[in-house]
């Protein structure tokens, strides 16, 4: 396939502009967020695309916080955005805000006025609603909409001096109510709002809509490609009226599929809401779709990128599988991370034939995957912890762990065989008691015994102790936005399960925050901020496998 066929078909429009002398050439992209919540997987898709189209054209983009709504908008949102999109891997050209062009948006407005293109309306929102029509029937005219020109200047004039309370009036484009386009009947361009923005304080208390703030603030930076996402289709022509009668730099809307994941909603509304009822522990817990809360878990801004990357650019809206994106995570940390031991679930095992107060250091790799990783050393005693569910009275034919009788060999050191256990008052098996095969030593082994079952173990003397949390999806149904009734009713009750003492081995004592490993047969982790020097924190990123695939199907 030739390069040019793999080409998404936003390349393919910018490499005709170029080939063509469009805009000179030029290749200028932004990301407008909007600072009233955390940046989200579905952001991360926009990001890579504008950052990744002006990274492979030589071209620049642009930060611009569209902060025209200061009732949700906070400084907290703007550093946390800044913050993600860097975490990511990119840096903009120019840091910008809508507020930046408060006044020239302004101008623009008069500019409109006194071309008999917009006009004050006096109408409250449910009657210019009632007015609006339907896409079948046509609207009808407010009866503010013939104003004067000069009427119109001393009613907005006196709007921006803060001569009326919030709602009491708005400025409408004068365009057609009787548009096929619900977008161009008449719509708002300002609205009444006497609150205190983050960064312009108490200077203005009329602000723009987003349709009239966002095109002209793309001509006034002179952006060639404004992509955004599908929903945005029926907005691009009012875009472009804007632009035409404003007679300014023609700046082109371009849409694209949004980032819809399984088991995820991406609404911030709902997020919000997920957060200020407490559902979560805030925007950066785990089991959130925020980019805060991926690094949180462990996910690594290249595996973002991957998946971005292989979820593509479409034209269709549709659900990408959150598969995909562990998939990518799981991909990556497999050549990456340490692995190590660690025992979520303990039953002690007792090697009966190794001499108490003996230990020995056991060579254990790294990373089988990088064979520059080198090793670290396990001590090895006769006291151990394994998973109690290595562990069957009565195993069935093929279980090839611990049973009576049978043999295992333990990860890095000896094959042992059961040779009894016994139960606590309440029936469960609290001590196991093998014996051990001196010759049979990973690495040495002479014993010729084979065996299937390989587990994993840390000494009980010499294990240190750590929370470990096993985070999961946080819905349980696939399309939680698409379910009827509530969403919240939806969560995931097993999306988080706390160990508070888990035993690790001790190599695992000078891992710092973020660092990464793979638990044997348990999954990746990572270490969570919320650790201390007394006590480690790890969150499980992804699971070794994708189990829920396995439920899928049972289902």
């Amino acid at each position: 396939m030739s390069e040019e066929r793999s080409l998404n078909f936003i390349e393919q429009i910018i490499e005709d502009d170029i080939a063509n002398g469009v805009n000179d050439g030029r290749v200028h992209t932004r990301f407008p967020p909007e600072p009233n919540g955390y940046l989200h997987i579905g952001h991360a898709k926009s990001i890579c695309l504008n950052f990744g189209l002006a990274n492979k054209y030589n071209g620049k983009t642009n930060l611009r916080f569209d902060d025209t709504n200061p009732v949700t908008e906070e400084t907290e949102y703007v550093e946390s955005i800044k913050a993600d999109i860097k975490w990511l891997g990119y840096q903009w050209a120019n840091e910008l805000y809508a507020s930046d062009y408060f006044e020239q948006l302004h101008d623009f407005a008069v500019a409109l006025i006194k071309k008999g293109l917009a006009y004050v309306d006096d109408l409250s929102a449910a009657e210019i609603a009632a007015l609006k029509g339907t896409p079948t029937e046509p609207g009808k005219n407010s009866p503010h909409r013939d104003r004067s020109v000069e009427e119109n200047l001393q009613l907005f004039a006196d709007m921006r001096a803060g001569k009326y309370p919030d709602g009491a009036k708005v400025l409408r484009a004068k365009v057609d109510m009787a548009h096929v386009n619900m977008h161009m009947r008449d719509p708002l361009m300002y609205r009444i709002k006497h609150a205190h923005h983050h960064r312009t304080g108490d200077a203005w208390c009329i602000y723009p809509m987003y349709d009239f703030a966002h095109g002209q603030s793309d001509s006034i930076e002179k952006i060639t490609h404004s992509i955004c996402t599908l929903e945005f289709i029926p907005h691009r022509e009012l875009y472009n009226w804007f632009i035409e009668q404003l007679n300014i730099f023609p700046s082109h809307q371009y849409e694209f599929a949004r980032l819809n994941l399984s088991y995820t909603v991406m609404s911030k509304r709902k997020l919000l809401q997920l957060v200020n009822e407490e559902h979560v522990t805030g925007w950066d817990d785990p089991r959130m779709p925020t980019l805060s809360a991926y690094r949180r878990r462990g996910y690594t801004p290249s595996s973002i990128r991957t998946f971005a990357e292989r979820v593509g650019v479409a034209k269709r809206d549709n659900l990408i599988e959150i598969g995909l994106l562990e998939f990518c995570i799981r991909e990556e940390l497999n050549k990456t991370a340490n692995r190590v031991m660690a025992v979520l679930d303990p039953v002690k095992l007792v090697i009966s034939n190794y001499p108490e107060g003996q230990t020995e250091e056991l060579p254990a790799e790294n990373n089988p995957e990088d064979p520059n990783a080198g090793h670290h050393n396990l001590t090895f005693s006769n006291t151990l912890y394994i998973e109690r569910e290595d562990f069957m009275e009565e195993p069935p034919k093929k279980f090839f762990r611990l049973g009576p009788g049978l043999m295992v060999r333990l990860k890095h050191a000896y094959i042992v065989k059961c040779d009894s256990f016994e139960k606590d008052a309440n029936g469960n098996v609290s001590t196991i008691f093998c014996s051990y095969i001196p010759e049979s030593k990973s690495g040495s082994d002479t014993s010729g015994i084979n065996v299937k079952g390989t587990i994993h173990w840390v000494s009980a003397a010499h294990a240190a102790t750590a929370e470990v949390r096993l985070y999961d999806r946080l819905f349980s149904v696939e399309n939680p936005a698409a379910e009827e009734g509530d969403f919240k009713s939806f969560i995931n009750p097993s999306s988080l399960e706390v160990i508070p003492q888990a035993y690790i081995e001790p190599f695992l004592l000078d891992a710092k925050v973020g660092d990464k490993f793979q638990f044997l047969r348990k999954g990746y982790f990572c270490v969570d901020p919320d650790s201390t020097p007394g006590k480690l924190v790890f969150n499980r990123t992804v699971t070794l496998k994708d189990t829920w695939a396995k439920e899928v199907k049972k289902a």
